[in-house]
C-alpha cells in the first residue's frame, strides 16, 4: 500500500493510502530508529517551507537563509496549508505537541505580525491552530492571535469578552 510521510488515523486526499491504526502509532514511538526518521522527516519539510528547527528538545523553529524564496512558494500555491495541516495532525499523533505550538506560533507570527505570509493567514487561523491537542496551548495560541490580528472587532476564533480577561 502507498507509503505517507505523515501518517494519520483519518483518510487523506490519496485514496489509496490507508489510515494508521492506534496500535502501529505505539509501535512507531516505542522505534527510537522510526521517531528519530519522524524528525528528519519534518526537518525537511522545514527547510522546503523555509524554516529550520533550531532546537530539537523544545521545537523551536526560525526562518531559514532561504526563507523569502520558500514564502513565495507557499503564498501562491495553497495546496501547502493542506500539508502543513497534516504535518501538525501527524505531530500531534507521535508526540510532538510541542512541535505543533512552536510551528503554529512561527506562522502566526508570520502571518500576523510580520506580514510575509498573508495567503497562509486564513489556513492558520481556521486549521493550524485547532491541531493544537492542549487546551492550555491553544487559548494561548488563539489569545496571540487575537492580539495581533487586525481588525481586532473582525476576530472571529475565540469569544472577544474571554480574550480581553484571558491571564
Amino acid at each position: 500500500f502507498p507509503f505517507r510521510l505523515f501518517p494519520l488515523r483519518e483518510h487523506g486526499m490519496n485514496r489509496h493510502a490507508r489510515p494508521l491504526t492506534w496500535k502501529e502509532i505505539q509501535a512507531f514511538k516505542r522505534s527510537k530508529e522510526v521517531m528519530q526518521r519522524f524528525v528528519r522527516a519534518y526537518q525537511l519539510m522545514l527547510r522546503f517551507y523555509g524554516i529550520v528547527l533550531v532546537n530539537e528538545e523544545t521545537g523551536e523553529l526560525k526562518r531559514a537563509e532561504n526563507w523569502a524564496e520558500r514564502f513565495q512558494n507557499l503564498n501562491r500555491f495553497s495546496h501547502n496549508n493542506l500539508r502543513i495541516t497534516r504535518i501538525l495532525k501527524c505531530l500531534g499523533e507521535m508526540g510532538y505537541e510541542h512541535y505543533q505550538v512552536h510551528l503554529v506560533k512561527f506562522f502566526l507570527t508570520e502571518t500576523l505580525v510580520k506580514e510575509t505570509l498573508p495567503n497562509v493567514k486564513r489556513s492558520a487561523l481556521d486549521y493550524f491552530l485547532f491541531t493544537i491537542r492542549n487546551k492550555r496551548e491553544r487559548r494561548e495560541l488563539v489569545h496571540y492571535a487575537w492580539q495581533h490580528f487586525k481588525p481586532r472587532s473582525s476576530f472571529v476564533w475565540g469569544p472577544h469578552d474571554k480574550l480581553l480577561k484571558y491571564r
